[in-house]
C-alpha cells in the first residue's frame, strides 16, 4: 500500500454547513495526483457534523474522523488533528477556507525535490465569496526563497523587511512532534518557525496555495480569528520575533553583541509599530475610538506621528473618544434611564453618534430639562460642554459624579 503523501487536517466545531462546503471541494474542485487523507478533529460538535462526514465517507473521500469528548478549545483541536497525521507532509485547512490546485501541487513537488526543507510557506489570498474575488496576497515573495538550517539572521531580515507572516505552510510531518508546542506570549508562527529552522531548511514560496475566505456566502459577517488577532496581537508579534532571535542566539547562529542587540530591537520595534498602525486603522473602522486612542499614544511615542494611519485617525479622535466615553460611562451606571446633553449645538446628530457608539436604547437622550423630581435626577446622567455649567446641576441636586463635562474627558485625550 502506497504511503499517504499529504495529510489535510481540518479542526471543526458546530460548523456543519462550512464543513459540508469544504468537503464538497474535494469532490468537485480539487485535483490531486498524489495520495492524501483528510483528518477531521471534531471539538464535540452538537450539530450535524458527524452526519456530514459520514455522507462524504460514503462518497469515497479518504476521511479519518476523530471526536473530542468535550470542547477543549481551538488550539488543542488543531493539535489533535495534526497529531493524527500519517502523511509525509501535513497541511492545516480551516473548515471555511479553500485550497488552490496548482499552487498546492507545485508546493508538494518542491518538497519532494528538496528533502532538507522541513516547512514551506507561501502568501495567501483573502477571498470574498460574496463578490467572487480574491484580494491581494497577504504578503509577497519575489521568487521561491530557501534558507538553510539555522540561518536565523537572514530569515529575520526577510520577515521584518517584507512583513512576512509564516502562517500558511506545508510541513514535513516528522518535524511536527517537536516544532508545535504551546506558546502564549510569543506569536506562534514566528516561534514555530524558529523550531523548523533548527530542524532543517525552510522555504518561502512565491505562488499561493491557499485562500482564506473573509466573506462567506453561508454567513457573511462571521467572526474571523485572524482578524481578531490583527486587532490585538501586536505584542505577541514582538514576543514571537524576540523568541525567534533568542532561539538563534542559543543555537549559536546569532551573535548578540551590543550593536546587534540594538539592531534587532529597532527592527522589532518598527515591525510592531507597523502592525499597531494596522490595528489602529481597524479599530477606527470598528468605531472603537477609545482603543484606537490607546494605540495612537503608543505610536506617537514610537515616532510614528507621520504614518498615514496615525495622521488620518488624529482629527476624529478627540470628539469620538469623548462621545464613546460618555456612552461607556452612561451605560455603566445602574438604573440610569436618561442622558441630558447640555450645550450641544446639533442634538440630533450627537444622539445619532451616541447610539452608533452603543448607547443603550432604553436610555433616553434629552435636551436640558427645567424641572425633574429628585427620583428622576437620581436616574439621569448629564453631559455638559462647559465646566461652568456644572454648578447649576449640582445646585439642582444631581449626583456630582454623574455630571460629566467635555473637559473631564478631553483633559486625557492628548493629541
Amino acid at each position: 500500500m502506497s504511503q499517504v503523501k499529504l495529510s489535510i487536517c481540518i479542526p471543526t466545531y458546530n460548523r456543519a454547513p462550512f464543513l459540508e462546503k469544504a468537503l464538497g471541494y474535494f469532490v468537485e474542485l480539487y485535483q490531486f495526483s498524489f495520495k492524501y487523507e483528510i483528518i477531521i478533529s471534531d471539538n464535540a460538535s452538537t450539530d450535524g457534523t458527524r452526519e456530514i462526514v459520514d455522507r462524504f465517507v460514503a462518497k469515497g473521500l479518504p476521511i479519518r474522523y476523530f471526536r473530542q469528548s468535550e470542547n477543549f478549545g481551538a488550539i488543542p483541536n488543531v493539535i489533535s488533528a495534526v497529531s493524527r497525521a500519517v502523511g509525509e507532509y501535513t497541511l492545516y485547512l480551516a473548515d471555511d477556507d479553500v485550497l488552490i490546485n496548482d499552487g498546492l501541487r507545485e508546493a508538494i513537488r518542491y518538497l519532494d525535490l528538496n528533502p532538507e526543507v522541513t516547512a514551506c510557506f507561501a502568501p495567501w489570498y483573502t477571498h470574498d465569496e460574496v463578490d467572487g474575488r480574491d484580494n491581494a496576497p497577504f504578503f509577497s515573495v519575489d521568487k521561491d526563497t530557501k534558507f538553510k538550517k539555522r540561518e536565523f539572521e537572514p530569515v529575520f531580515d526577510f520577515l521584518v523587511d517584507r512583513h512576512v507572516f509564516p502562517e500558511i505552510g506545508i510541513y514535513r510531518t516528522s518535524a511536527l512532534r517537536s516544532a508545535w508546542a504551546p506558546r502564549h506570549f510569543a506569536y506562534w508562527a514566528f516561534s514555530y518557525l524558529a523550531h523548523f529552522l533548527e530542524l532543517g531548511a525552510v522555504t518561502f514560496l512565491k505562488k499561493p496555495f491557499y485562500r482564506q475566505v473573509i466573506r462567506s456566502k453561508i454567513v457573511r459577517d462571521r467572526p474571523q480569528a485572524g482578524h481578531a488577532e490583527t486587532l490585538t496581537g501586536w505584542d505577541t508579534y514582538r514576543g514571537g520575533l524576540e523568541y525567534f532571535i533568542y532561539s538563534g542566539a542559543k543555537r549559536g547562529a546569532v551573535k548578540l553583541t551590543a550593536d546587534r542587540r540594538a539592531y534587532f530591537d529597532a527592527q522589532i520595534r518598527d515591525f510592531t509599530m507597523v502592525r499597531m498602525s494596522v490595528a489602529l486603522r481597524m479599530w477606527v473602522l470598528k468605531k472603537d475610538y477609545v482603543r484606537a486612542y490607546e494605540l495612537y499614544t503608543r505610536l506617537m511615542l514610537g515616532g510614528f506621528e507621520h504614518h498615514p494611519d496615525v495622521q488620518q485617525a488624529r482629527a476624529a479622535l478627540p470628539l469620538m473618544v469623548a462621545l464613546q466615553t460618555v456612552t461607556w460611562h452612561t451605560n455603566a451606571i445602574a438604573e440610569v434611564d436618561r442622558l441630558v446633553l447640555h450645550g450641544v449645538d446639533d442634538h440630533g446628530a450627537i444622539e445619532a453618534l451616541l447610539r452608533e457608539l452603543g448607547l443603550r436604547s432604553e436610555i433616553a437622550v434629552v435636551p436640558p430639562t427645567t424641572q425633574l423630581t429628585a427620583d428622576e435626577m437620581a436616574r439621569t446622567a448629564v453631559f455638559i460642554t462647559s465646566d461652568s455649567d456644572r454648578k447649576h446641576y449640582l445646585r439642582e441636586g444631581y449626583p456630582p459624579n454623574m455630571v460629566v463635562s467635555e473637559g473631564d474627558i478631553l483633559s486625557h485625550v492628548l493629541i
